[in-house]
């Protein structure tokens, strides 16, 4: 087991109702002025939008909504314009995953002096040094956001996608009611458990390290979705199956999995890419690539996969044959979420991806990736090509 140091400030709100802490706990931050941000408007049609509402009588509110299900860029510059110019002193995120990565990057860049970008590049020099408070409601289980420092952040005028967190954006408070679930269209709640999956298996599947313990936190996560996954497909309204995917989702990226061990994430590297390129869901993504990425790294792999595909997946034979099974009992899950595991079920321009992506990757360093540094440009492109 690897050194580490844990910290996690953000503030868990769990259950059914339990909307009416807001006040309160925006109270104990001496808040005046709000900016409620969310999405396309489905908390509107939800009745999450009333509930919170109701909560924010006493306090000066101001609104901001559209932040995609991807966070433009451009966007959120406006959504920070306006935290400037108001004096927000609180932000409050109502969405999924998208809605408050962006907030975390709008609550950078409104107290960031130069241009916001050179930070995304991580130019020389040039880092968020202060941030705006703010604290979430959740509406879609999937991302772990509303319980880690992390974003993502898409700018599609130029197809880039880049990674941003640190200490500052924590949420003060996270409010997670499992009864919204019931009001999400299957494709968002597959997602949400693609998503959940994924993150959990770039902490897990890599390569034995003796932390025994956050293995078999993996593992249960792994298998609680594995279990509740046709449960929550087939009947949104069960809270205890809804309940177990948004407590799975916020376990699975908390930063609690990555504690002392390698992790991977080039599945993640390679499939934002796909999304900047294509507007791909990025959970989607993800299913798209895995497969393909664990085969290309089945040996460097193979003991996890093993150890995987014996106690999450329960299969027998040899070891190179549950190496092998694993894998592909986890795209047969992602398709029996109705998740197609193919570029080309979702777009015809392939001919030039593999070759972008390759280069892209080669133009900003990355070199050598994944938890033994072993994912080159070429593997990327082989992963890409196949695919296909």
């Amino acid at each position: 087991m690897n050194n580490f140091e844990a910290y996690n400030p953000t503030r868990i709100i769990f259950g059914k109702d339990q909307h009416h802490r807001i006040p309160e706990l925006l109270k104990q931050h001496a808040v005046k002025t709000v900016l409620l941000a969310y999405g396309g408007g489905s908390i509107r049609k939800n009745g999450v939008y009333d509930k919170v509402m109701r909560q924010l009588d006493s306090f000066r509110v101001i609104e901001f909504g559209g932040i995609e299900a991807n966070p433009e860029y451009t966007t959120l510059m406006k959504a920070a314009a306006i935290v400037k110019a108001e004096h927000i002193d609180f932000i409050l995120a109502v969405g999924g995953g998208s809605v408050i990565d962006g907030i975390k990057f709008v609550a950078g860049a409104a107290r960031y002096d130069g241009d916001p970008w050179d930070v995304l590049e991580r130019k020389p020099g040039c880092d968020f040094k202060a941030a705006v408070p703010f604290g979430t409601v959740l509406t879609l289980p999937a991302t772990g956001s509303e319980a880690n420092s992390g974003a993502v952040i898409s700018r599609s005028e130029i197809n880039e996608k880049r990674t941003m967190g640190g200490p500052l954006f924590f949420p003060v408070f996270s409010v997670c009611d499992p009864q919204v679930v019931a009001s999400l269209p299957a494709r968002q709640i597959a997602n949400g458990i693609a998503d959940s999956y994924m993150h959990t298996l770039e902490q897990y599947l890599t390569y034995p390290t003796g932390n025994f313990l956050q293995e078999r936190q993996a593992e249960a996560i792994l298998s609680t979705l594995i279990e509740i996954a046709p449960k929550v497909m087939q009947n949104p309204d069960d809270y205890e199956a809804a309940a177990n995917l948004m407590w799975c989702s916020t376990h699975a990226l908390n930063g609690n999995l990555r504690l002392g061990v390698p992790t991977d994430w080039c599945t993640h590297m390679i499939g934002h890419e796909l999304t900047a390129f294509y507007g791909i869901d990025h959970a989607r993504t993800l299913a798209i690539i895995a497969p393909r990425l664990f085969e290309n790294q089945f040996t460097n792999k193979f003991e996890k996969l093993v150890q995987y595909g014996t106690r999450v997946w329960n299969l027998k034979g040899s070891e190179q044959e549950i190496a092998q099974q694993a894998i592909r009992k986890t795209e047969i899950f992602f398709q029996e979420l109705g998740i197609q595991t193919r570029i080309s079920a979702y777009t015809t321009d392939t001919g030039f991806i593999a070759e972008a992506i390759k280069q892209r990757f080669i133009d900003r360093g990355w070199t050598e990736m994944g938890e033994r540094r072993a994912i080159t440009p070429v593997d990327v492109e082989e992963i890409v090509l196949k695919s296909i």
